[in-house]
């Protein structure tokens, strides 16, 4: 007969060459074989083992003949596993017995004698019987978990310190508006994930999510990337094209880093946002849109007002509400959580096993300040991971980042201007907890010279 796979069995009898017989017989098909002869010990053994299958005799010496122990053992077992496959172990004249025992929820039962090959495929047909058991749990498991992903807030968004908690009661209270959103924040602090949970949460989720980095548009392909052009338009303009708002339609329109534009993109997109529709390059024909704006930026719009570097009109029209997301420094409480997420997520990208980061790992983490934010720290994580030869990430792994200068090991003993406005700026913001504004003020400088030195120095 082919070999197979019966799994872990644990046959209980009393008699001892039974006992021997068998598991002769099964070890070349079973994963392992128990075989007990003191059925008292059953309690222990299904306690302490996962079973594939159970063969368990009816009678045993203190009661050869009623099958009372074997019905004994058997509830004993169910009430332990109630999924446990159990197949009894009986004698010709106890037939009865043992089909009323199936109806106590044996699985099955082998007559003694039995021939080796009936006994083979009654385990090899218990044991299928576990596996789809199996198979049934680990499903309602997903089940649940999926349905408690659903009923958690924010599963999508990693964080529990206070200021996220700010951030997530604000997204319940304008999600289900119309509401222009926009989202203040430095780069890698996570702004589209925040526009995504807004419009998941909103009226429109069933549309679609259009994100555009503003950034990333020249100025000579702003109007054809966000209101589309006619064929023929200009030179490269091949065939008909819809924009970015025309797409967006009856959804979400996100646009990130606004405050990358000029003034003169500004202006025309302040007149789309005012109109409610776009014409395309090329023709005279209006097209009206209906969508959800949501804007991003890491650049002090407030203060670039000032500055005439950003329209006040255009302000009014993007953020009917705010929110702020904090930079990665101010939430080292996310720190380990954040770290655990990405540490899960490439240990199964890359197939490593670990058990996580040591203490001095999560202590250099906690005290860099993350620059890059979120994902920096993602990256982070992901170089240890590849690089890492142990099951848990340390401090050694993490090496490119302690030898970047910390916040507290500043250098008072240079005379390079650059090195010495960098020290005293990464002294301020720490000094007044990373709050932009306070620090600039005791630096005697605008928010946004402060934000433009910043993005000088990296820091």
């Amino acid at each position: 007969m082919e070999e197979t796979n019966l799994g872990k069995i644990l046959i209980v009898d009393d008699n001892e060459d039974l006992l021997f017989a068998a598991k002769m017989l099964l070890k070349k098909h079973a994963k392992e074989v128990f075989i007990e002869k003191d059925p008292r010990r059953i309690p222990f053994l299904v306690n302490n083992t996962s079973f594939d299958v159970i063969l368990l005799d009816m009678n045993f010496t203190e009661d050869t003949t009623s099958g009372k122990e074997g019905f004994h053992w058997l509830r004993q077992i169910k009430e332990i596993d109630p999924k446990a496959v159990v197949i009894l172990i009986t004698a010709f004249g106890d037939v009865e017995m043992a089909v009323q025992a199936l109806k106590e929820g044996a699985t099955d039962f082998i007559l003694k004698p039995w021939q080796n090959e009936k006994l083979l495929a009654t385990l090899s047909a218990a044991v299928k019987l576990k596996e789809s058991y199996n198979q049934v749990d680990k499903l309602s498991n997903r089940q649940k978990q999926l349905q408690a992903d659903l009923k958690k807030p924010f599963s999508e968004i990693i964080g529990q310190s206070a200021s996220m908690k700010n951030v997530f009661s604000i997204i319940e209270k304008v999600a289900g508006t119309d509401a222009n959103i926009l989202i203040l924040g430095e780069n890698g602090t996570g702004k589209e994930l925040i526009a995504r949970a807004i419009h998941d949460r909103s009226e429109r989720k069933d549309e679609i999510f259009v994100g555009v980095d503003m950034g990333a548009i020249t100025e000579s392909l702003f109007e054809s990337e966000l209101f589309g052009h006619k064929r023929g338009a200009y030179t490269d303009a091949k065939e008909d094209r819809a924009g970015r708002f025309e797409i967006a339609d009856k959804g979400t329109l996100f646009l990130d880093e606004i405050g990358n534009l000029s003034m003169p993109l500004q202006s025309k997109l302040l007149t789309v946002l005012q109109k409610r529709e776009v014409t395309r390059i090329g023709t005279n024909k209006s097209i009206p849109v209906d969508i959800r704006l949501i804007c991003a930026t890491n650049m002090p719009v407030h203060d670039m007002i000032l500055e005439n570097s950003f329209r006040q009109d255009l302000l009014y029209r993007i953020n009917t509400v705010e929110i702020f997301l904090p930079p990665l420094r101010d939430r080292q409480d996310d720190i380990p959580i954040l770290a655990s997420h990405f540490l899960t997520v490439y240990a199964a990208k890359y197939r490593k096993q670990f058990k996580g980061l040591k203490p001095n790992a999560l202590q250099l983490l906690q005290r860099y300040s993350w620059p890059g934010n979120i994902r920096e720290l993602q990256h982070a994580i992901e170089r240890a991971i590849i690089m890492a030869e142990g099951d848990e990430l340390d401090s050694r792994d993490f090496f490119f980042l302690s030898a970047k200068p910390s916040n507290d090991k500043v250098s008072s003993n240079t005379y390079n201007l650059d090195e010495v406005e960098k020290n005293l700026i990464q002294k301020a913001i720490d000094k007044n907890g990373g709050n932009i504004s306070k620090a600039a003020k005791a630096l005697g400088l605008t928010r946004a010279s402060l934000y433009r030195r910043l993005e000088k120095y990296g820091l």
